[in-house]
């Protein structure tokens, strides 16, 4: 969550709240000064060189001592591309040249703050590889030496970079396009936790979630009996998850029921048929459970995830429920 300002940069009153454009946000009762917080722009470099990517090792928090893709804010006085120029020098010595925008992603879910990051191909044409700025460490990596990355958009930055990498070699060696399964779906495993974490991040309704709150949503992925996750993982190494669902599994005396509560899929592996393939598994299993019904919470679904549920089937009953807290 951002960090609540207490008082009006303009007049410098208290500043308390209001409605404005569907949302309540801080606000200025003297001026009219309403506080926007807005996704900051920020960038990565994937830098192709010696056959593989740079990755830089982390000196700071978040994920200190972790591997990362250079990358850093835009300062206000350059575009996109010099920012991008510049914190790839910063942090691995390397003078590139851009060769394309990659993509651009956003992470609502922080850390700390919600952000746009632009991601950019590149080519080392000067300089010499070293850590720097931010780095304990920087090297190149090969696509079969690549560690997991703790950061969601990089992990995606780095898969994309792969399929185009399998796409081009395949190209080669045969002149057209081999259409494949790109990932699996197989229950989550206890070795999954960071990332599943990460996943469940992505769904609105948890984002005002407190640290004490994740630490309880870890603790239930660990140790609750009547829960099952499955994650869909992409054909790739390293691998990365794609996405996941949980089925609550509640048994009464006379039927049992499942509830699903989370689902979530990567933005860039959207519409790719991930999110159907995690249902159908979460429907195999509810089978052979022999439970009788199979529900969602569409109170924590948007217009388009209802959409979704109803065309695999979901009808739009309503359950009577109470809210304890």
């Amino acid at each position: 969550m951002p960090k609540q300002m207490t008082y009006c940069p303009v007049c410098g009153h208290n500043l308390t709240t209001r409605e404005d454009g569907g949302r309540i946000r801080q606000a200025c009762a003297n001026c009219g000064y309403v506080h926007y917080v807005n996704p900051v722009p920020t960038v990565g470099v994937v830098i192709e060189m010696d056959g593989g990517i740079v990755l830089i090792k982390r000196n700071r928090p978040p994920h200190k001592g972790m591997w990362a893709l250079p990358s850093g804010y835009i300062e206000a006085d350059e575009s996109a591309e010099e920012g991008a120029i510049r914190e790839a020098e910063e942090e691995t010595g390397l003078k590139v040249e851009i060769l394309e925008l990659a993509t651009v992603n956003s992470y609502p879910e922080g850390p700390p703050q919600s952000g746009i990051m632009i991601f950019y191909r590149a080519r080392p044409v000067g300089g010499e590889l070293h850590a720097g700025d931010d780095a304990d460490d920087a090297q190149v990596f090969l696509p079969e030496d690549l560690p997991l990355l703790p950061f969601r958009t990089h992990r995606e930055m780095i898969a994309q970079w792969l399929e185009r990498r399998a796409k081009a070699e395949q190209g080669g060696a045969n002149g057209r396009h081999v259409e494949r399964a790109d990932f699996i779906i197989r229950p989550a495993e206890l070795s999954d936790a960071q990332q599943i974490m990460a996943l469940l991040h992505l769904i609105p309704a948890n984002r005002d979630l407190e640290r004490d709150d994740w630490r309880e949503v870890f603790q239930r992925f660990r140790e609750s009996a009547g829960l099952e996750v499955f994650v869909a993982e992409a054909r790739q190494q390293p691998p990365i998850l794609i996405g996941m669902v949980a089925l609550s599994i509640v048994r009464g005396l006379t039927e049992g029921r499942g509830l699903i509560n989370d689902l979530a899929v990567l933005p860039t592996y959207q519409r790719r048929g991930v999110g159907t393939a995690l249902l159908e598994a979460v429907m195999r299993r509810a089978e052979r459970l022999n439970l009788h019904h199979l529900m969602v919470n569409s109170e924590r679904a948007d217009d388009r995830a209802k959409n979704f549920y109803g065309r695999l089937g979901f009808a739009q009953d309503s359950v009577m429920s109470i809210k304890l807290r």
